[in-house]
């Protein structure tokens, strides 16, 4: 979660939860029913995985360490939408979203690559894994000091600012990815994984534009070969699933100077 609640009645979510192209809804403060507990329910399991790849990577279990943080990022992910079909959403629901971010994609990647990689390093190691911490922590803070805003730049043209936290939590493993999928003992170096968890970090706070998944709009004529894309990618997962991490963080980074090109002109279109 990032940087990545959902919208009740087909509205926006609050808090973190919200995609940041989305307006704030009006916040229900009665009681939690049965049904607005499952969104929240699934928030809560996608904290508890998130921590729980901290004592995988305790027991130097690496793989299933990350696969945990991953996993939370896919709970991250439906919970909103659940919470949006059922029109179940609260205040309660946005801050524990807000709590579970900042954990899953914050607290527990910053200490897995710290056990994995960079403890070899322990003084400029522990920093570099604090500075992805805190700057989870300050991009979901600054995203809950902005939900209210009228004025977003970014938001109103259908960007975001920054990575989003899940993003950011699967990009810094990319390491890890290429040391699984290679066996080179290079990418477990601290010299390389200390200033990539410094750099992922910087971008989570940074005020770059990125693109925003509502901004893809396929047309019909390639819906067809999207679908097809989609099983493929999913058979390649199942086939060759730290590649494929690999190429999802290279179609990504390669994607970001592709976003901020295309903000600047459509900046310069509508001013």
């Amino acid at each position: 979660m990032n940087d990545t609640g959902s919208p009740p009645d087909g509205g926006a979510r609050l808090g973190p939860k919200a995609t940041e192209d989305e307006q704030p809804a009006e916040v229900h403060t009665r009681a939690l029913t049965l049904r607005a507990m499952i969104p929240n329910a699934i928030t809560a399991a996608a904290l508890c995985s998130g921590l729980t790849g901290i004592r995988f990577a305790i027991d130097e279990q690496w793989g299933a360490a990350v696969v945990a943080v991953i996993l939370a990022g896919v709970l991250d992910g439906i919970d909103g939408r659940i919470a949006r079909a059922l029109k179940a959403q609260s205040r309660f629901g946005a801050e524990l979203d807000s709590l579970a971010d900042s954990l899953s994609f914050g607290t527990a990647p910053a200490i897995i690559v710290y056990l994995w990689s960079l403890q070899d390093l322990p003084r400029f190691g522990w920093f570099a894994a604090l500075a992805f911490a805190v700057c989870c922590a300050l991009r979901l803070a600054r995203f809950n000091a902005q939900i209210d805003t009228d004025v977003q730049p970014h938001k109103s043209l259908g960007f975001l600012t920054g990575i989003p936290a899940p993003v950011g939590a699967g990009l810094v493993f990319l390491p890890f990815y290429l040391w699984i999928a290679t066996g080179e003992g290079l990418f477990r170096s601290p010299y390389l994984v200390g200033p990539w968890v410094a750099l992922i970090a910087a971008l989570m706070i940074s005020n770059l534009a990125t693109l925003s998944w509502t901004s893809l709009r396929p047309r019909r004529s390639v819906r067809l070969e999207l679908l097809a894309f989609a099983g493929l990618f999913f058979a390649a997962l199942l086939l060759e699933p730290w590649w494929t991490l690999v190429g999802i963080c290279a179609i990504y980074l390669a994607l970001l100077p592709y976003g901020w090109l295309r903000y600047a002109r459509i900046r310069r279109q509508r001013a």
